[in-house]
């Protein structure tokens, strides 16, 4: 994936309405961890979809409100995210183009989840505490995103422990081909795996990528929620899952690195990713016209290779049509001098 990857999927036609680039939820919050899905939101419409609503606890809710002018909020009246609302809530989410549950969930709501994750059938990237508690049998549609923690608890959960000790000494290669060998099932119900680490790794049925941009510094609190985000938006605008989840991982990475650079240092937050996703499309305009220029002086110079010069002189002549020139001709010279004549014989006539 690169920039100029990332402009084709953040194109909009000229035409295009308001909704026609993506409607997207978020279900999450709690009193403990408000900010978490508004960090996810605002990496959403950084992506390029239009719009984002955050369906949150009532009070987490209103809090959301006060942070941002660009989210909405859907209003549970509940203390916490229960089992109770489960089903209201993955009927509500059939409004939108795709779904993000888990960021600022605490473990008080893996009920909650695992009965959204079974009743909503439409496209869902799936993070944070909504993953502890699942297993990889009970996905459709979705895009997973665990870290390497959250993956080993997810590999429990599904009877897989006996792989650990294998992926624990892997590559990134290595792991790749162990966990897409060993979840053929989950992989076939039309799921994306995104393991977050030093190198991501990102598993469809057919596809592996890997993604190495990002640091050390990535790892503060908050990064995951805008990585959960930015694979949101591009979900919720495209609906190609695997390219949606390896533009995420790249784009978050991407910005990271910058931002290491800028600090010097690996003192940037998560709110730091997010302020500087502002530039995003200017970068990514600026590289296709950088993309097209280059492209547009390789195809001159290829046309300029094509014309044959027409030849200049009969040497070169010679050489374009494999001719031989004509050869020159010494003129006659008469043998007799200038001033005299040279007398014709006469016939005679015939009598």
């Amino acid at each position: 994936m690169n920039l100029n990857q990332i402009k084709k999927l953040m194109e909009r036609k000229k035409t295009s309405h308001k909704g026609e680039n993506g409607y997207v939820l978020i279900v999450g919050g709690s009193e403990d961890y408000v900010t978490a899905p508004a960090l996810a939101g605002l990496a959403a419409l950084r992506a390029g979809c239009d719009s984002v609503t955050i369906a949150a606890p009532e009070k987490v809710a209103w809090a959301l409100n006060q942070l941002s002018l660009d989210l909405i909020t859907h209003k549970v009246k509940s203390g916490t995210l229960n089992i109770k609302n489960a089903k209201e809530l993955a009927k509500f989410g059939d409004r939108y183009d795709a779904v993000l549950i888990g960021n600022g969930l605490t473990r008080s709501s893996d009920k909650f989840c695992q009965t959204f994750i079974r009743k909503f059938q439409g496209l869902k990237v799936i993070d944070a505490d909504a993953l502890k508690s699942a297993s990889f049998k009970d996905f459709k549609n979705s895009i997973i995103t665990p870290h390497e923690k959250e993956l080993e608890i997810m590999l429990i959960n599904s009877g897989k422990d006996f792989l650990l000790p294998k992926l624990r000494e892997s590559n990134a290669k290595e792991k790749a081909d162990i966990l897409q060998g060993n979840l053929r099932y989950f992989l076939q119900n039309n799921n994306v795996l995104l393991v977050k680490g030093a190198t991501d790794i990102i598993i469809s049925k057919n596809k592996v990528a890997f993604n190495r941009t990002g640091n050390q510094g990535m790892t503060k609190a908050g990064t995951g929620d805008v990585l959960a985000g930015l694979v949101l938006g591009f979900l919720g605008k495209t609906k190609d899952m695997f390219k949606s989840a390896v533009a995420g991982a790249y784009i978050n990475g991407y910005f990271g690195d910058l931002l290491l650079k800028k600090k010097k240092g690996y003192s940037f937050i998560a709110s730091d990713i997010l302020e500087d996703l502002k530039e995003l499309e200017k970068r990514v305009n600026a590289l296709g016209k950088k993309t097209a220029k280059v492209e547009k002086d390789a195809l001159k110079k290829a046309e300029d290779k094509k014309k044959v010069k027409k030849p200049s002189s009969k040497k070169e002549n010679k050489k374009v049509t494999g001719k031989k020139a004509p050869a020159k001709t010494k003129p006659v010279v008469n043998k007799v001098a200038k001033n005299k004549t040279v007398k014709k014989p006469v016939k005679s006539k015939k009598k």
